[in-house]
């Protein structure tokens, strides 16, 4: 068995407990590799590699960090069915819901099978620029449009299937996962979706119009959203993947086929969002 490690960059806490981690997995006879993108240098003794080899060759990848780094990982393993475990060293770290404290029992758990897997539905982004030119990326959170200039709305034409939704006089759009539903959308006003659904999340960033709400949509279906401002735009996706989104260009946002496996957290859903968000809570 080989395990991968993902370890946020200048996190000198993560290294020193993904160093334990890994001394506990060789005591074992299970090897671990650390993936080394960002160029440090991994822990003495133990191989390393770009994280598209350690991701392609792990039976799981482990996530050490906050948000940002669980979705590197979601990034990386997406494609190969390898399973997830996210190990909270960040400031919220609603992704990655295990502790310091219980990241020795976690790995362990899900090294022997007793920690449970459920599965996330990502999207598959296409930009279509006027040229012809294609390129995707996937998102397990969101893939979010907003203006390259500040203070300056903007024109997003919306339609799912060829069917014309509106023209959003907006700061932006957000078109997000259940899985993102917490994050971004959130904060725009957007619904919270549970994760076991299949559905995508369409919600304007601060719209002109009051009209103008979040909608949700079958993820069978297929969002388009094409720039008709004058002005250039950015299409963000995770935080990870940036590209500018010219006057005319479309992004197509669908379900992507594989979806992300992930080890479930010990606390239901909802236990999350009391824990993390207050959800719920009464105050005095």
């Amino acid at each position: 068995m080989r395990i991968g490690f993902l370890v946020r960059r200048g996190n000198s806490d993560g290294l020193s407990l993904a160093t334990t981690l890994a001394d506990g997995l060789r005591r074992s006879g299970i090897t671990a590799i650390f993936v080394d993108d960002d160029g440090e240098a991994p822990p003495s003794g133990f191989p390393s590699g770009p994280g598209s080899e350690v991701a392609s060759t792990a039976d799981i990848l482990v996530a050490l960090g906050g948000d940002g780094t669980f979705l590197h990982g979601a990034d990386l393993v997406g494609e190969h069915d390898v399973p997830l475990l996210g190990l909270n060293l960040g400031s919220l770290g609603f992704l990655t819901p295990y502790a310091t404290s219980e990241a020795g029992a976690a790995l362990v758990d899900a090294v022997e099978g007793r920690l449970g897997i459920e599965e996330r539905m990502r999207l598959h982004v296409t930009l279509r620029s006027g040229g012809g030119k294609a390129e995707s990326h996937s998102a397990l959170n969101e893939a979010v449009i907003t203006q390259r200039n500040l203070a300056r709305l903007m024109d997003l034409a919306a339609s799912l299937d060829g069917d014309t939704i509106a023209t959003y006089k907006a700061d932006g759009l957000i078109l997000s996962t259940p899985t993102g539903s917490t994050a971004y959308n959130l904060s725009a006003g957007g619904p919270i979706l549970t994760p076991d659904l299949e559905a995508i999340v369409l919600t304007p960033i601060c719209p002109h119009t009051l009209t103008n709400r979040p909608l949700v949509v079958r993820a069978d279906r297929v969002l388009s959203v094409t720039n008709v401002s004058l002005d250039h735009a950015i299409l963000t996706v995770d935080g990870l993947w940036t590209r500018e989104v010219k006057p005319g260009d479309l992004v197509e946002v669908r379900k992507a086929a594989r979806p992300l496996r992930v080890f479930r957290p010990r606390s239901s859903f909802f236990g999350i969002l009391r824990q993390k968000l207050s959800w719920g809570e009464r105050k005095a």
